[in-house]
């Protein structure tokens, strides 16, 4: 496939994956919706590992992969699934637009392979001002909206501390076999969720059983791979133009498909979020702008 429709692909993706969410899990509880998606994902993978001759090692340094891959993915998905039937779905996108500024952070402070420069730093601030205006927002709608966004914030960070720890294993496999390395280990532990949620309904609505399809062979299957392509093709800072996209799309589909309200403070919080997110990943690019390190995040913990 080519690296624009690929592009393109990953867009769309990421731009509908918050509002198939927040369907899947309507009328059969949102354990339930990422437990199915995590099955259907990895039965997708293990058959493409199959036809595409595609190793899926089991050494000592793999499973540690797995581990640490999957631990995270349990702990993103557990709290994004939840967040998702208390809060627009368009939120999800706009919070997760915060996770390149989250993951250069906890590189830098576990990784010590990175610096804050001072632009870095206006984008960081800029980014959590717009976060604050959101998270207003949700205090002014319901006490359920504001845990809500607690939780996908919570979700962003771990998902990209599990980024983080796995760069620091220098894995060498495929990412279609990380991928699906860590849905085996993740899936048990949906699993346990599902049970102590209720179990399995005794009927699955259309919309929530298309979007469950969806998510597993569309959101899993082919848009993990998908991203993993794009990182090897395109330098890190086209890549990120996606989370500067996303937020936006999400927003504009979640108002649109699923008659969702776009408050003023929404609108504000965003163009905050998506400009921090700019200053912080294309600010070095500015003319006559002068970079200083922060010291003390290059201290040993």
């Amino acid at each position: 496939m080519s690296v624009p429709i690929s592009y393109l692909a990953v867009v769309l993706i990421w731009s509908t994956t918050p509002l198939a969410i927040q369907w899947s899990g309507n009328y059969v509880g949102s354990q339930f919706g990422v437990t199915a998606r995590m099955f259907i994902g990895l039965t997708a993978l293990l058959v493409l590992l199959h036809f595409m001759k595609i190793e899926l090692p089991w050494h000592k340094k793999a499973q540690r992969i797995y581990l640490i891959s999957g631990v995270s993915l349990y702990i993103a998905m557990s709290f994004v699934y939840w967040a998702a039937q208390h809060i627009p779905s368009g939120w999800i996108s706009v919070v997760f637009g915060l996770s390149p500024i989250i993951t250069s952070v906890l590189a830098s402070l576990i990784l010590k392979d990175s610096h804050l420069s001072g632009t870095r730093l206006a984008g960081m601030l800029t980014g959590f001002f717009g976060l604050t205006v959101v998270f207003i927002e949700g205090m002014s709608i319901s006490t359920a909206a504001l845990l809500g966004i607690i939780t996908v914030v919570l979700s962003a960070i771990a998902q990209s501390l599990g980024s983080v720890l796995l760069k620091q294993q220098q894995p060498e496999l495929h990412p279609m076999a990380i991928t699906a390395g860590s849905i085996m280990v993740a899936l048990p532990l949906f699993l346990v969720n599902c049970i102590a949620a209720g179990g399995w309904p005794a009927t699955i609505p259309l919309k929530s059983a298309i979007s469950i399809l969806y998510l597993g062979l569309i959101g899993s299957a082919v848009g993990f791979p998908l991203y993993f392509y794009l990182l090897k093709n395109l330098a890190p800072e086209r890549v990120a133009i996606v989370t500067l996209i996303t937020p936006v799309t999400a927003l504009l589909l979640g108002a649109f498909f699923n008659a969702e309200i776009i408050s003023s403070k929404v609108w504000t919080g965003t163009a905050l979020i998506l400009a921090g997110l700019a200053i912080y990943e294309y600010g070095k690019y500015l003319p006559h702008v002068k970079k200083w390190k922060i010291r003390w995040l290059q201290k040993p913990l």
